[in-house]
């Protein structure tokens, strides 16, 4: 009989364990009512001029709020310009019109928006399956 309650203890810890890990997979989060998506392992295999280009991607009420850079090793001369000029320009749209928005990359670090642009476009998918 402890044999069986063990057993039955067991499988129970491990359903809820796989429960708990499904919810919190580390790429979707919840901060201040917003869906906040991190594409550091969504997008790990994109790589920019020198390597990944890993953003957040905030999106309240099915629009986004705001696009962040995470650390990365590309250029900090030309990423900088990526931040001024390029992280903008889904703020305010809806997650579909993100997706279809035709957004240029700057001139002068073509890898690094291209990459940044594909981090967005696997962000934002990834969104609409999850939230």
């Amino acid at each position: 009989m402890k044999k069986i309650i063990f057993s039955l203890t067991m499988c129970m810890a491990l359903v809820v364990l796989l429960i708990s890990a499904k919810k919190d997979d580390g790429v979707i989060t919840k901060e201040n009512g917003m869906y906040v998506v991190n594409t550091s392992t969504l997008a790990a295999d994109v790589d920019g001029y020198i390597g990944a280009t890993p953003l957040k991607i905030y999106i309240r009420n099915n629009k986004i709020e705001k696009i962040e850079a995470l650390p990365n090793k590309e250029t900090p001369k030309y990423f900088a310009k990526i931040k001024k000029q390029l992280l903008d320009k889904w703020n305010g749209k809806t997650v579909k019109e993100a997706l279809k928005a035709q957004v240029d990359g700057v001139t002068g670090a073509t890898l690094s928006s291209d990459a940044v642009k594909e981090n967005i476009k696997r962000g934002l998918e990834y969104y609409q399956k999850h939230k």
